[in-house]
């Protein structure tokens, strides 16, 4: 990649937060960009200021929403050095959801040569355990024309900030709304691509269930309405007495997420039976009534491992392991962080690290 980096201007420079990082709303002051046409193919590889973007009223990604994202992060070690967790892993689904929203792809190994100068040059942003730094790496469709058409030109750029935990209760469970009536995704549909639609469809039963107390809503497949799909930002995992972890299956409206696979390698390792299967809702929750279900967790990048102390279903609640932290959700999290901020070796090859000065 022939990569420009252009200077900042000092008067114009944040100092990095050292405490109350919230999330995803603190950004560093550089961010990658590049262009995409027909004739030129990606171009224009730069390493400059963080700024806004000049776009024409009629840009196709405000009208069609031809977008995608991802989110990955970049960890302190106690030795100083920055973790990456299978950074590659996320390339490629990057790759993946451009093909499904016909976008050009970009070549994985240029794309994450960009990530890694970005974190150097803003090394000062990436804080000590238990924060993190946010990488979103995302791709827009900038054709300034409408009708209803992939555009010709996109715009692909990368910011990174610091984040803390994910979720106000941070490491605790957390409650989470099932949705009776609404859905998010349905097979043959975009559900496997991470595209703004996809949350843009929960926003509506996000904020209804926000109002009673949720933190989160749990989907359910759009053909029968029973069976459980992904929570709005993670996959789904139950955990049958206390030594068998089921998450559903990738049907074509689930993401497959990174932190997904992980629990399923990770917890084959550590001695836990893991199965992919459907759960019928209805069956779930009577098996969560009757003790078979002991544990129900959420998984992704931003909360990485999250506990649900309660279910909410057609009017009932569900408590789940009295509200409590079961110990496969501690021991997960345990493991998963541990080899994050390299506090426990990494057995799986899953560690990029960046050695910075």
């Amino acid at each position: 990649m022939d990569l420009t980096i252009t200077p900042l201007e000092q008067a114009n420079l944040k100092e990095p937060p050292r405490n109350d990082f919230g999330f995803g709303n603190k950004f560093s002051n550089r961010m990658f960009t590049q262009k995409y046409t027909p004739d030129k193919g990606w171009h224009e590889a730069t390493i400059g200021p963080y700024a806004p973007f000049q776009l024409d009223p009629a840009t196709a990604v405000l009208h069609y929403a031809q977008e995608i994202f991802e989110g990955t992060k970049a960890y302190r070690s106690e030795d100083g050095r920055i973790n990456l967790f299978r950074p590659w892993e996320n390339m490629k689904r990057f790759n993946r959801s451009a093909q499904r929203m016909a976008m050009p792809l970009v070549d994985e190994e240029d794309h994450l040569e960009a990530i890694i100068k970005l974190i150097e040059l803003e090394e000062e942003w990436v804080p000590d355990p238990p924060a993190a730094l946010y990488i979103r790496p995302t791709m827009i469709a900038t054709d300034p024309a409408l009708g209803v058409r992939a555009s010709k030109s996109y715009l692909h750029y990368v910011i990174i900030g610091p984040v803390g935990p994910y979720f106000k209760e941070g490491f605790n469970p957390v409650p989470v709304y099932i949705s009776d009536t609404y859905r998010r995704a349905v097979k043959g549909g975009v559900g496997d691509a991470k595209t703004g639609g996809n949350y843009a469809a929960s926003l509506f039963v996000g904020e209804d269930a926000s109002k009673k107390g949720y933190s989160q809503v749990l989907w359910l497949d759009a053909i029968h309405g029973r069976y459980i799909e992904e929570v709005g930002a993670m996959n789904i995992c139950f955990v049958y007495e206390g030594r068998k972890i089921v998450t559903p299956p990738l049907t074509g409206s689930i993401l497959p997420g990174v932190t997904r696979a992980s629990v399923i390698e990770l917890g084959r390792d550590l001695g836990y039976e893991v199965a992919e299967e459907m759960l019928d809702v209805h069956q779930a929750l009577a098996d969560l009534e009757q003790g078979k279900i002991t544990e129900v967790f959420g998984c992704g990048t931003a909360a990485v491992i999250a506990p649900v102390g309660k279910l909410g279903y057609q009017e009932k609640e569900y408590w789940v392991n009295d509200n409590r932290t079961g110990p496969v959700a501690q021991k997960l999290y345990d493991e998963l962080t541990g080899i994050q901020y390299g506090r426990i070796p990494d057995r799986f090859g899953w560690i990029h690290t960046i050695d910075v000065a």
